[in-house]
């Protein structure tokens, strides 16, 4: 089942329920098939999609996502929630990653060479930002670095440049944020202001 057929249904019942179907939807019963679809996508989901399924504003979202999280993780349970500015997923709690390598091969990740990192740390701290400004920056050319970048989802196009030639711009995705365990770009740390606190 698709995932808008998941939210379509879960939109249906929420109105049959606000017929007299089920009765009164409680706060309870929202945070149970909140996850229960984060369950069955396993898949980031947007949030304006969430939250037009469950006929709430941004706020109201907020906080049925805090409530849920703060049950997951006070009731110790082997799911989290992660969020982005953008969208939500469950994920494994990582207090039971030992009983998770024991059964399972610990997922096998493509390694970023020394010059893709380079050029998403550019991308990341820098964006929106066009290829001759990532060169500008690390003294070479960066065709290959980026398009494997894009390839796997850490960057994105942006759109056009307003200037002659309107070269494209590039950004980060949610993909890069999963990455490196971060929940929004304010969340990167301080570039070094020194060559001592590059090297650390």
């Amino acid at each position: 089942m698709e995932d808008t057929d998941l939210i379509n249904n879960l939109t249906e019942n929420n109105d049959e329920a606000s017929r007299g179907g089920r009765g009164e939807v409680t706060h309870e019963m929202l945070m149970g098939a909140l996850e229960s679809i984060l369950f069955v996508t396993g898949e980031p989901l947007p949030k304006p999609e969430i939250a037009r399924a469950f006929s709430m504003n941004e706020l109201e979202l907020n906080i049925l996502l805090a409530d849920l999280e703060s049950e997951l993780e006070t009731n110790r349970r082997g799911i989290r929630l992660f969020t982005t500015n953008d969208t939500v997923q469950l994920v494994s709690a990582p207090e039971y990653n030992e009983w998770l390598i024991r059964l399972l091969a610990p997922p096998q990740e493509k390694n970023l060479s020394d010059s893709m990192m380079e050029t998403l740390s550019v991308i990341a701290y820098r964006q929106p930002v066009t290829r001759a400004d990532i060169e500008a920056v690390r003294g070479v050319r960066c065709e290959y670095a980026v398009s494997q970048l894009l390839k796997q989802g850490f960057i994105k196009e942006l759109g056009r440049k307003d200037v002659v030639g309107r070269p494209m711009l590039f950004g980060t995705t949610d993909a890069f944020l999963r990455r490196f365990g971060l929940h929004s770009i304010d969340e990167l740390p301080p570039m070094p202001e020194t060559e001592e606190e590059e090297l650390e």
